[in-house]
């Protein structure tokens, strides 16, 4: 039987050459908070929000640059109102804000999502990330990984991309932090190549 997730069509409220001229920019200007040259593809985007449902709102999404993956969790039926979508470069944070008015769109650090007190209580129900954790310093990556779990009700997960060939957080920070990662796909067609790893709670509360 054919995996549902592949039927998903995406429709893109920008332009992919506007959008990529944007990325590129942002990446010459620093390639340690953009880590590819081009925004991620749709197939990425299908494969990091296919376990994501309606009912798993509010929804944290990391990095969502141009909105690729904004737009497949919205094709996945959930509620622009139950996004939040945290964008460190202005730029990205005003086009988010045009494209999605009815999101929560925070300019900031990630790596701050704990010190924010964005949520009360444990409310979010899944976080997609587009962060390069796998660039980013140890600690840098640690912070922004409690910082979703800081926020993340029981049961919840963590849907991470990555271009290297294991999980971007290493296996003493997901012990430390009481997690567990495993590998559920990948697409092969991106650019470059990207895996998708769910992060959860080793207990699952």
């Amino acid at each position: 039987m054919a995996d549902p997730s592949s039927e998903l069509r995406l429709s893109n409220p920008g332009t992919s050459r506007a959008d990529f001229r944007r990325f590129f920019r942002a990446w010459v200007s620093n390639p340690r908070r953009v880590a590819a040259v081009a925004p991620s593809s749709d197939a990425l985007a299908r494969v990091i929000t296919r376990e994501v449902t309606p009912d798993m709102g509010p929804v944290l999404e990391l990095g969502p640059g141009t909105g690729v993956f904004t737009r497949a969790l919205l094709a996945r039926g959930v509620e622009e109102g139950d996004l939040t979508l945290i964008e460190f470069g202005p730029d990205f944070a005003r086009i988010l804000e045009a494209r999605y008015p009815q999101a929560r769109v925070l300019s900031m650090d990630a790596a701050h999502l704990a010190k924010e007190a964005i949520f009360e209580g444990r409310p979010v129900g899944a976080a997609v990330s587009g962060l390069p954790l796998l660039i980013m310093p140890p600690q840098q990556a640690e912070d922004i990984v409690a910082g979703v779990f800081h926020y993340m009700r029981p049961g919840g997960a963590l849907y991470q991309f990555t271009y290297g060939p294991r999980c971007p957080v290493p296996r003493a920070t997901l012990d430390r932090l009481g997690l567990k990662a495993v590998r559920i796909g990948g697409a092969l067609w991106n650019i470059p190549p990207a895996g998708v790893y769910r992060i959860t709670r080793k207990d699952g509360n």
